[in-house]
């Protein structure tokens, strides 16, 4: 299932994009800056508000260009049950998955959008089994064929690679997708795309 107006979909996700290299260029011309120090700090209660600011940092340009193709992909698809949809998914993800972090993370900082990323993946993976879709479960095959082995990423073993984040993100997909097919499976329900169950 596509977003039913891909082109305004994938403006919205290059926008959305280039608002992290805006960030991540400021934070590389201005060293003073620090803006990496505002991510995760695990059990740190100065660290707590670095899970609304994580996933718009990363460290350097490698960790940004690594997340950027899944992103786009991603936040494109997610963005077919519309803008109202995509905003609950996405905070959803974004706050379980720094929560999460912020509980059990390895010491350090952790920055970066692949919490997000992992997120809208396994939401992408289950929404059409919560829904029954055919057409949501094929995307999700072919997702699964095509990335399906960045999983992997929620085990720990890679070392600088924060896998709480990932696996935060995940639950927080996994979470996303039950409360969207709750709702639109809720008796009298208008099946409109952009809400979560409340």
């Amino acid at each position: 299932m596509l977003p039913e107006n891909p082109l305004r979909a994938a403006v919205g996700m290059l926008i959305a994009v280039a608002v992290l290299y805006g960030i991540e260029f400021y934070d590389l011309a201005t060293p003073a800056a620090r803006l990496d120090d505002n991510g995760i700090e695990p059990r740190e209660v100065d660290g707590l508000d670095g899970i609304l600011w994580a996933p718009l940092l990363h460290f350097g340009w490698p960790h940004l260009m690594a997340n950027t193709l899944p992103l786009l992909v991603l936040g494109w698809l997610v963005l077919a049950g519309g803008l109202r949809q995509f905003v609950a998914v996405t905070a959803t993800v974004w706050i379980i998955g720094g929560l999460g972090t912020w509980l059990v993370g390895a010491p350090g900082v952790h920055v970066g959008a692949s919490g997000v990323i992992f997120g809208w993946m396994v939401f992408l993976l289950l929404r059409g089994f919560f829904q029954r879709s055919f057409g949501q479960i094929l995307v999700a095959v072919v997702l699964f064929f095509y990335w399906g082995g960045m999983l992997w990423g929620v085990l720990p073993g890679q070392p600088g690679i924060s896998w709480e984040g990932h696996l935060f993100g995940a639950l927080g997909g996994a979470l996303a997708a039950w409360l969207v097919a709750r709702a639109t499976r809720r008796p009298g329900s208008t099946n409109e795309p952009g809400t979560l169950a409340g």
